[in-house]
């Protein structure tokens, strides 16, 4: 009985370091047919999608294929999101590129080390936030960045397909400069300028609305996999590459191998490359699996997203591919599909395999207009309006923070547009804390309890005493307001005050800075002849202020616990002082 206790013990904590392999291991099998087809609806997109990657780095388009596989096995086994896909992506590609390009030997012979150098060091950066638990700091991406985060997303997803469902060469990497080029040569003035794809747009837009239609009538149909297979039938029987409809076309065959790359001498020149790659594509990362968590009401562990990043990254080091963050497109298409689980992404790996191996005929008439309807349905679905309308109900400063967000995304990148939204949020936090809500408490008729006087009609102070309650820890942003609105509370007071009692229920802590204006006010009230006190005081607190010489100036006896006590003493002390000659 020990022995098998102690192995269920270690099964668990074996089990708890492995969120997604913990999934597995409970696993539903009323999951399986929402994960089976999820999972080759996904390998259906990210096929040519990630060969498409490789060439953007500038490695072969099979290398792409290499690098999906170890990132979709690590991250279902060590991720904390039920729905994310983790492999190659648009950006962290373009920043491969970009940081490769300076570094090349003149025959271009060490491409594939630099690559994959730059992802072992992008997954060791990961390892290293990871051990130094720096996953709070996912944290400051509150609801209304990850509301304006996906819309701005789904926006760039769906002007990415413009080509791809219209047959037109887009050559932008900006949503402006391919919205711009897109309707530049549809409405033209020349018939050169317009290089509209009829036969294309047509199937995009039937496969589009396929898909909405078997959505809304048939909501439990693998929708995306039965338009891929469809319009794969299509262009088949009617020959439809034959007139000009892009298709997948041929894929090289062949597994990768593990290889341990030789550190360069360029080592340092790309250290700086893979701080930034780690960033954005952990930021990604975070804010995709936070954002399809909140849907399916789950959460995910900021801190194991860096340990499963890392590892990802790691493992398409060895297979010779290039760093890798998630792709919010073949999420969605996954979440459309119905996937409950990471058994998804197994599966997806277990169809590139065998594409790899057997199925590349397959394939390769697979449309590519219909791969980009497919990605434009799934991008629909990530813009919430009903949440921005909440958050515009709620406040409007955080509905500000979303459009914000959307706008940056838009405009700038993906990086860029969430760091200045974090920046606003919290720059609009340390307002609030600055210069928090205050109140002085008083009685209500037929009320129990003390209450802000501004909110009840009728309230009144008992003569003499001032109970003052502010709404924030005190620290060095609030320190000097606090101090001016609680003598300004004083003031207010038409009886003479004789004691000043600050009400600590929201005043969890103090910085040093705090605790010298609270000195100073005790000097302040102590020359008008007016008692400081302290109530509904925390422990915390309280041994804060045994550390400081303000304890000993108030007094033991002048700090409460419960605003009852102190009210007991006042009128005690006050029939003492008044029944003495």
């Amino acid at each position: 009985m020990r022995g098998n206790g102690l192995a269920t013990n270690m099964r668990e904590k074996f089990l708890l370091g492995l969120p997604g392999l913990r999934q597995l291991w409970g696993y539903d099998r009323s999951w399986w047919g929402g994960d089976l087809l999820a999972g080759i609806t996904v390998a259906a997109y990210l096929i040519p999608q990630c060969m498409a990657y490789g060439e953007i780095v500038g490695v072969s388009p099979v290398v792409g294929l290499w690098t999906i596989l170890p990132a979709m096995c690590v991250y279902a086994l060590v991720g904390s999101s039920r729905q994310l896909s983790v492999g190659p992506e648009s950006t962290t590609a373009v920043m491969t590129a970009a940081a490769i390009a300076p570094l090349l030997l003149a025959d271009g012979s060490n491409y594939g080390v630099l690559t994959a150098t730059l992802a072992m060091l992008v997954g060791a950066i990961c390892l290293v936030g990871y051990v130094a638990r720096v996953g709070f700091l996912a944290n400051l991406l509150s609801k209304p960045i990850l509301v304006g985060y996906m819309a701005g997303v789904a926006i760039v997803m769906i002007a990415g397909q413009l080509g791809k469902i219209s047959g037109i060469s887009i050559q932008g990497n900006t949503v402006l400069t391919q919205v711009s080029q897109f309707v530049q040569q549809i409405f033209g003035a020349s018939s050169e300028g317009n290089r509209l794809h009829l036969p294309t747009l047509i199937l995009a837009g039937l496969t589009f609305g396929f898909l909405v239609a078997i959505g809304k009538f048939f909501p439990k149909a693998p929708a995306p996999l039965l338009a891929v297979l469809i319009s794969t039938v299509a262009v088949a029987i009617f020959d439809l590459d034959r007139q000009g409809l892009a298709i997948v076309g041929a894929i090289e065959a062949g597994l990768p191998q593990v290889v341990i790359p030789h550190l360069s001498a360029q080592l340092p020149d790309l250290l700086a490359s893979a701080l930034g790659i780690a960033i954005v594509g952990y930021s990604d990362n975070v804010l995709t699996a936070r954002s399809f968590a909140a849907r399916h009401q789950q959460k995910i562990d900021a801190n194991q997203e860096l340990l499963a990043l890392g590892l990802a990254n790691v493992g398409a080091g060895l297979v010779q591919g290039f760093p890798v963050s998630s792709s919010g497109s073949r999420t969605a298409i996954a979440d459309t599909s119905g996937s409950k689980t990471q058994l998804y992404s197994l599966v997806a790996m277990g169809v590139v395999m065998a594409v790899l191996i057997w199925l590349r005929p397959v394939l390769a008439l697979f449309p590519k207009a219909a791969l980009g309807a497919l990605v434009i349905f799934a991008a629909f679905r990530l813009i919430e309006i009903s949440e921005f309308v909440r958050l515009y109900r709620f406040r409007r400063s955080e509905f500000c923070l979303a459009m914000i967000t959307t706008v940056g995304v838009l405009t700038t990148d993906i990086s860029v547009g969430v760091a200045i939204a974090v920046g606003l949020s919290v720059v609009e936090l340390l307002s609030r804390l600055a210069r928090p809500h205050d109140a002085v408490q008083g009685m209500v008729p037929n009320l129990p309890g003390f209450h802000d006087i501004d909110d009840w009609e009728g309230a009144t102070t008992i003569p003499g005493l001032v109970i003052y309650r502010y709404d924030a820890p005190l620290c060095f942003a609030n320190a000097e307001d606090f101090k001016s609105r609680a003598l300004r509370a004083i003031e207010s007071e038409i009886a003479p005050v004789e004691w000043f009692v600050l009400n600590t229920e929201a005043i969890v802590e103090v910085d040093i800075t705090a605790m010298d204006i609270l000195e100073e006010l005790y000097d302040e009230l102590a020359a008008r002849q007016i008692t400081l006190a302290m109530a509904r005081v925390k422990q915390d607190l309280y041994a804060q202020l045994q550390r400081s010489a303000l304890l000993e100036k108030i007094g033991k006896d002048r700090i409460y616990f419960t605003l009852s006590t102190m009210i007991v003493d006042f009128k005690n002390l006050k029939v003492e002082s008044d029944a003495s000659p």
